[in-house]
């Protein structure tokens, strides 16, 4: 039976709001923890590090996010794992954010001068207490705009685990499309709703970058 879009209908697109923010939350926190061993791969002077770091990077930059979602979500299956869409939804987009995070963080950390490596070198800091005093806490001003910036990417990448059931904003319009047959009305709700979250970060990470802006000379 099909019924008109209300009330109800708009309270349940919002709360799925909370579904694809935590989502998001999980996905950039576990994210940066990888990213940043990712990062430190890269640009380690261990090559073995640095070659398993870089095929990392390749392989989750290399598909679609929406087939690495279809791989953990259907190849634990496969193996006898019982894993919900949620379960999945999150390690896929942790690991898909880990590999475009830490390249990012690689381009930050190459980014310091190599002056200020070889002086740290002399001093006599091996690679952890160079990367822990010298070279991280430069590289970190950097890399917040393109951060907050990609986090932009992370909330609108949600959207795909509607494809392996996940009820977030994207499913909920799904489902409430079902319902009520109105596409043009519910979809543009909900490509509100995803501009509501995302504008103020795009405008932040602008801010940001104008402010940690290396100074022209």
């Amino acid at each position: 039976m099909i019924r008109a879009f209300g009330y109800n209908e708009f309270l349940f697109l919002l709360s799925a709001v909370q579904w694809t923010l935590l989502l998001s939350a999980i996905a950039f926190i576990g994210g940066s923890i990888v990213g940043l061993f990712v990062a430190l791969g890269r640009t380690s002077d261990v090559k073995p590090l640095r070659w398993l770091a870089t095929g990392y990077i390749q392989v989750f930059q290399g598909t679609p996010l929406l087939m690495q979602l279809f791989l953990v979500f259907f190849g634990a299956t496969v193996m006898g794992i019982d894993m919900s869409p949620w379960v999945a939804a999150a390690l896929g987009l942790t690991l898909n954010t880990s590999a475009f995070l830490g390249e990012i963080w690689r381009g930050c950390i190459q980014s310091v001068p190599r002056g200020q490596w070889e002086a740290a070198s002399a001093l006599g800091l091996r690679y952890p207490g160079l990367m822990r005093y010298v070279i991280l806490p430069q590289a970190v001003k950097v890399a917040v705009p393109p951060t907050v910036g990609y986090l932009v990417q992370v909330i609108k990448g949600t959207s795909l685990a509607a494809i392996i059931g996940f009820v977030e904003l994207t499913r909920a319009g799904q489902i409430v499309n079902n319902a009520t047959f109105q596409p043009f009305l519910v979809f543009g709700i909900v490509a509100a709703i995803y501009f509501a979250l995302c504008w103020p970060l795009s405008l932040l990470s602008q801010r940001l970058e104008a402010r940690y802006a290396a100074p022209t000379r």
